[in-house]
């Protein structure tokens, strides 16, 4: 049975750990889904999977707006943790954004786009 749900401790707050992110990070790219992610290293100790989500003001002026973006994005990442687990690691940090001034249409428009990041990501298995 699939955990679904998206407690405290997967939520990324830290500054010290965002600043880290934006240092050593790699940018990861789809459609208007953008994503940063740093992955364990022995240099750089990360604990535990933590996600953060941002939508930027210069996209959407109204808090409404990017406040319902944000919560599109939890949900993408709630509903499919275990594929962002293969796709990207268990002990990883991130933060999304979306990089488009159109709201999205629907949840399933950006779902589509969470999942085909993902799946970019993975590494080919070999037949």
């Amino acid at each position: 049975m699939t955990n679904f749900k998206y407690p405290r401790a997967e939520k990324l707050k830290k500054d010290n750990e965002i600043t880290l992110l934006f240092e050593k990070g790699k940018w990861r790219t789809f459609g208007n889904l953008r994503i940063i992610i740093l992955k364990d290293k022995p240099t750089l100790p990360v604990e535990a999977l933590k996600i953060g989500v941002s939508v930027s003001k210069r996209y959407f002026k109204k808090a409404v707006h990017r406040n319902r973006v944000k919560r599109l994005l939890r949900e993408c990442y709630r509903l499919n943790k275990d594929l962002f687990r293969e796709a990207f690691g268990e002990k990883t940090i991130a933060m999304m954004f979306w990089v488009s001034p159109e709201m999205p249409a629907k949840f399933q428009d950006v779902e589509a786009q969470f999942i085909k990041l993902c799946q970019s990501n993975q590494p080919q298995k070999k037949a």
